[in-house]
């Protein structure tokens, strides 16, 4: 509170982690500032494990806020309707004296932005297969360079990237979106178009190297924070379902860890032990986008996601996604990317560890540029703007 200088500043910008209607009661000086409040998550639909008082204090908190701000700020339009329509539940763990209608009150000063990433150049990283499925033309979004110390941003439509209008539903399919392929099965995924299936497969296999290239196991990336609304224990059950079976892969477990680790990750680390590549936290920015440039695919488990910044840096990095159909990832991802049950999971993660050669020739349908930095930053500007900026 006494850090924020008293200035002639016109827009106060802040994160819906901080209570908002607290500072602006403490610095009245800050009220007639255009205030926009930012939802990178949500505390509504947090999924915690063991309910407790100060779990309520943070979402009352995040509405209170709301309240309070001029512009109200989501980076998806899951992470703003799961907010808004959980708010009338929510309030009804007041005792009593319960406010009405607040979720009314605060649409109409709602709309969808994405959070803007900077995707760093990753050509000289990347196997030479994935080098020729790439566009023909370089992406924009390769011409800008990952802030140092960025490596796994924590936490995923609008119908272009960024500035929805407030209170407005978000069409599908999201912006970053192409036209999705029709295929369920892995195992009848498609070549790229513009050729042949067999031109296609000839052309890819030349990039990679040498009959050990052709054979080589599935490499799985798991990026992710260690916690369990990421769900680690169903990622493994997976994969031992998959060693059961007597599927060769390759194992990629990153991600930061914290206090509380889920016991999961110490029980089966011995069990996987023949398939580990890499295990734990890449402290360089460098060597996590390495081991991403020669993954093939990157799964998530997540019971509790409202962007997902891991798997669109896996996808720039040239991996084939799969996720839950559900959360984010339905504004984000086509279908065929998306799975609605652990056993579809296993079904897709089988059918690749047969035929790894799919998944390192298709050509994942999602523009990963139109949520870069590039893209979004005219309509920060547009947000942050104030009617002095325009002048009389």
């Amino acid at each position: 509170m006494q850090a924020i200088p008293v200035s002639s500043y016109r827009v106060l910008f802040t994160s819906s982690v901080l209570n908002l209607c607290e500072l602006v009661a403490l610095r009245p000086d800050l009220a007639s500032l255009k205030k926009v409040l930012y939802f990178h998550e949500n505390q509504l639909v947090y999924p915690v494990r063991k309910d407790q008082e100060r779990d309520f204090q943070y979402g009352y908190n995040q509405i209170l806020s709301c309240l309070v701000a001029d512009v109200v700020v989501f980076n998806s339009s899951f992470n703003m309707e799961s907010f808004l329509s959980s708010i009338p539940s929510f309030v009804k763990r007041i005792p009593d004296h319960r406010p009405r209608d607040l979720n009314a009150l605060i649409r109409p000063k709602c709309l969808v932005l994405h959070f803007p990433l900077q995707f760093p150049d990753v050509t000289s990283l990347l196997p030479k297969h994935k080098l020729l499925r790439r566009p023909a033309t370089v992406s924009r979004v390769d011409d800008i360079s990952a802030a140092p110390g960025q490596q796994q941003l924590c936490s995923e439509g609008p119908q272009a990237p960024g500035l929805d209008m407030p209170g407005s539903p978000c069409p599908n399919p999201g912006p970053g979106r192409g036209t999705p392929d029709k295929v369920e099965d892995p195992e009848q995924s498609p070549a790229n178009e513009g050729r042949g299936p067999e031109q296609e497969q000839d052309v890819m296999m030349e990039g990679i190297e040498g009959a050990e290239g052709r054979t080589k196991p599935l490499h799985i990336v798991w990026p992710h924070r260690w916690e369990h609304d990421k769900d680690p224990e169903l990622f493994f059950k997976t994969l031992l379902k998959l060693r059961e079976r007597n599927l060769d892969f390759q194992l990629s477990v990153l991600g930061e860890t914290f206090t509380d680790v889920p016991g999961i990750f110490a029980e089966v680390r011995g069990q996987l032990d023949d398939h580990v590549l890499h295990w734990g936290f890449l402290p360089s920015k460098d060597d996590y986008l390495r081991v991403l440039c020669q993954a093939d695919v990157v799964v998530s488990t997540a019971k509790h996601e409202f962007f997902g910044v891991a798997m669109l840096e896996a996808v720039h990095c040239g991996c084939y996604p799969l996720c839950p159909n559900s959360l984010v990832y339905p504004e984000i991802f086509p279908a065929e990317y998306l799975y609605r049950t652990p056993e579809q999971l296993c079904k897709r993660l089988q059918g690749l560890c047969r035929r790894p050669d799919l998944a390192r020739r298709h050509q994942v349908q999602i523009d990963t540029a139109a949520y870069s930095w590039a893209a979004l930053r005219e309509r920060f500007g547009e947000l942050l703007a104030t009617p002095a900026d325009h002048g009389p």
